[in-house]
């Protein structure tokens, strides 16, 4: 079998494992019988364990082929190398675009549709990388520096972000009070990971489609955010314009 293939069907092998068992307890031997080889095999393309987890996040959940050519065995990285790559993955895969530009904007014709597009693009951000996510959020029990990078520097950061957004369309009249905003942008953000991540590991949440559960989470967010009078009040003066267009055009 050519490297490249070996590779990737170490990397698949290596993410079902840490993410069954965590970093700590996961072991070279556990890999090597979920590929079905000899751990003997395995050395012949890492070093280490350390370099095997360097490696998922390096090539691994679909980011890049790996080259045919690349010299092997991987060899052992330093942690904050590992850390680094994790943290970079992180920041591409958390792209929130239209959630950066809405907080741009101070004003907004249809806050609804401006609040379900950006439910809707971090549903499918967290959705994406759900495999990414259950492998780290494991791994982060053994490994300290995994657990600040996870849950302090991505969480908080994403949490204040959706903070400021509730608090800038809040004050602008667009969106209902609410008794807390952090923890309110912190029930945004488990109710959006609970439904694109965490129900494909509840074996009695199977009844529930990918369709049914995205677009619950939106519609559920935008009604409780979004008051139902300044709904029908935007839908109201819709068509008004509508009507006010068609007459012209008369």
């Amino acid at each position: 079998m050519e490297p490249a293939d070996r590779l990737q069907q170490l990397i698949e092998a290596a993410i079902r494992v840490f993410t069954a068992k965590g970093y700590r307890l996961a072991q070279m031997d556990d890999i090597a019988n979920e590929m079905g080889v000899s751990k003997g095999t395995l050395y012949n393309y890492v070093e280490s364990k350390e370099a095997l987890f360097f490696l998922i996040f390096d090539q691994g959940f679909g980011q890049r082929e790996i080259g045919p050519k690349r010299k092997l065995p991987i060899p052992t990285p330093p942690i904050a190398a590992t850390l680094r790559r994790v943290r970079e993955r992180m920041l591409t895969a958390s792209q929130l675009q239209l959630l950066e530009s809405a907080l741009a904007r101070d004003t907004v014709a249809d806050p609804r549709a401006e609040l379900e597009a950006i439910v809707r693009e971090f549903y499918a951000v967290i959705a994406e990388m759900r495999h990414a996510g259950d492998l780290i959020e494991r791994c982060a029990r053994d490994v300290p520096q995994l657990a600040e990078l996870f849950y302090v520097q991505g969480r908080r950061s994403l949490i204040d972000l959706l903070s400021r957004y509730l608090e800038k369309r809040i004050e602008g009249g667009y969106f209902a009070a609410v008794p807390d905003v952090p923890t309110s942008a912190r029930f945004i953000t488990e109710s959006i990971v609970w439904f694109a991540r965490h129900r494909h590991n509840t074996p009695d949440s199977k009844m529930i489609s990918d369709e049914a559960a995205l677009t619950t989470t939106v519609h559920m967010l935008a009604n409780a955010l979004v008051p139902a009078a300044a709904t029908r009040a935007r839908q109201s003066e819709s068509t008004r314009s509508r009507i006010r267009s068609t007459g012209r055009k008369r």
